[in-house]
């Protein structure tokens, strides 16, 4: 596992973009997991002025998006799938039939979750999967468990976790209380994982994850045992951390 601590979120972000960026230059049909929330959209920013300004190209890659609420339309400006064309897709080139985002208004649930694991099997695997980190230690919307779910499922979100997000939404009773994620091992079979994770808030989870016992009761702790993850973190989000460099 290699930590970069930068030095705010603003550096964050750019390193993280590129290290995106070079992956997709170098794979220009990647296999690219993304997520939502705060933490990713200066990379995005990034990247999209990236795509403007030299050329960096997405029209061969092909994204999977880590989760979706379970009822919320996909025009609904509060769904994943609203935020990912809003934040970046309508600002690169990547082509909409290379886009995958659960579909949190299927009719039978379950199967759409099937179908999901099915389009990245299809696909080849996820070659760069990009996290974010909650503050209980949910990656994706795997939340704290006695369990770590291995594919793509329906989830009840955490009370934290709906509080963390009901400043998107006028009400909190609008806060969906069910998600479609990515699970666990699904996560763990994508060939590279790219954590970011800002802010004092995310502090004790990082420390948690990255330099405490792996288990389900904090997800993210099970990257230790991932061959191949870059954590990037700014000053505060690295505050806790008694091994980073």
């Amino acid at each position: 596992m290699k930590i970069i601590v930068a030095a705010d979120y603003d550096e964050m972000s750019k390193l993280a973009a590129n290290h995106v960026a070079q992956w997709v230059r170098q794979n220009p049909k990647a296999v690219l997991g993304l997520p939502t929330g705060g933490t990713p959209l200066g990379m995005y920013r990034n990247l999209i002025e990236m795509h403007r300004g030299s050329n960096l190209s997405f029209k061969d890659v092909t994204t999977f998006n880590l989760d979706e609420y379970v009822g919320l339309e996909p025009h609904h400006s509060n769904s994943y799938r609203y935020y990912m064309y809003e934040n970046f897709f309508k600002h690169i080139d990547v082509q909409e039939h290379n886009v995958n985002i659960p579909d949190g208004t299927a009719e039978d649930l379950e199967q759409e979750c099937i179908h999901y694991e099915d389009k990245i099997r299809n696909a080849g695997g996820i070659d760069l999967m990009v996290l974010g980190l909650g503050n209980n230690g949910h990656i994706g919307f795997n939340e704290p468990s006695d369990r770590f779910p291995a594919t793509t499922h329906v989830t009840k979100l955490d009370e934290s976790t709906v509080q963390a997000n009901a400043r998107f939404f006028e009400r909190i009773d609008q806060v969906p209380r069910y998600s479609i994620t990515i699970g666990i091992g699904s996560i763990m079979r994508c060939r590279r994982i790219l954590l970011l994770a800002s802010g004092k808030a995310k502090a004790r989870a990082i420390s948690a994850a990255l330099e405490g016992p792996v288990t389900p009761s904090l997800p993210a702790s099970i990257l230790q045992f991932h061959p191949d993850v870059t954590v990037i973190l700014d000053a505060e989000a690295a505050s806790k951390l008694t091994n980073a460099v």
